[in-house]
């Protein structure tokens, strides 16, 4: 998302917020399988398990990102959030409020 707002409307014309960061180490215990596997495997002693990734736990209707910017880049803003919420695992939708200056 930043690189393509970055690329569309210019880095000094919008300000990308990233809400929900992902923390949450996801672990993995692997186990041997195939012949003798139960003479090497240590089974769940010490499982604790090796970091395959990370995650972020999200509610329902979370903010996820936020774009502050002027209108005039609307329409490119939406189709980068778009792109963006394609890449994330659960369905996305985008909510669009529009501050009055006074």
């Amino acid at each position: 998302i930043n690189r393509k707002l970055n690329k569309e409307i210019g880095r000094a014309n919008y300000h990308l917020k990233l809400r929900t960061y992902p923390h949450h180490v996801l672990r993995e215990n692997k186990q041997a399988t195939g012949a003798g596997a139960d003479r090497v495997s240590q089974g769940m002693r010490l499982a604790f398990g090796k970091a395959v990734g990370t995650a972020a736990r999200v509610r329902q209707n979370q903010k996820i990102f936020t774009v502050f910017s002027n209108p005039a880049g609307i329409e490119k803003i939406k189709d980068a959030l778009r792109h963006g919420g394609h890449k994330l695992p659960s369905p996305t939708h985008l909510v669009i409020e529009m501050k009055q200056e006074s």
